[in-house]
């Protein structure tokens, strides 16, 4: 009975996205038990309590931009778009332009980037959050980077993860900078 509805929901979210739900589809077909405890992240994926949507978006981006080779950093980027942050803000975690960004979103991107590369300074930036935003905003902002990383890996992991794909921000092709310069 769920089976279906799922199915249906998945292929939605495709459309909607323009992201391939092969993976989940796949797993739906392979192991329903596997697709519905895996499915239960997705409430997780869009935890805000604290932190600005932005700085939520900045974590979660740079979770997604350090584990895929494209697809699952645009449906961030596609989801961002959805929910209003300002395509400039996007660009600039993108092309990693901490002068680019506000205030919100550098702080979010910093404390991604100390956690994803235990960075010296990640005490520092992991502080500073909690200063801005309190404890809640720390969880905000690090469910958004560790969760936007468990896509891409499960992908890769069960073998979907074979395309490439430039970023498109607002109609226009924006080249991704993985690591600092």
């Amino acid at each position: 009975m769920l089976k279906p509805l799922a199915r249906a929901y998945v292929k939605r979210m495709g459309a909607r996205y323009d992201y391939d739900v092969s993976y989940l589809l796949a797993m739906l077909d392979h192991s329903p038990r596997a697709f519905f405890a895996f499915a239960k992240l997705m409430p997780l994926a869009r935890h805000r309590e604290s932190a600005p949507e932005d700085a939520v978006m900045a974590a979660g981006l740079r979770g997604a931009m350090f584990e895929d080779c494209g697809p699952c950093t645009q449906l961030a980027v596609n989801v961002a778009k959805e929910r209003g942050i300002d395509s400039r803000q996007v660009e600039a975690v993108l092309r990693r332009d901490i002068s680019a960004m506000n205030d919100h979103v550098a702080l979010g991107f910093r404390f991604a980037d100390a956690i994803l590369h235990r960075l010296p300074d990640e005490d520092e930036a992991r502080e500073a959050v909690r200063a801005r935003w309190g404890e809640k905003g720390l969880i905000d902002l690090t469910f958004a980077l560790q969760i936007s990383r468990v896509f891409p890996m499960v992908k890769a992991g069960l073998g979907y993860a074979k395309e490439c794909r430039r970023i498109e921000v607002a109609g226009h092709p924006v080249e991704v900078a993985k690591r600092a310069a």
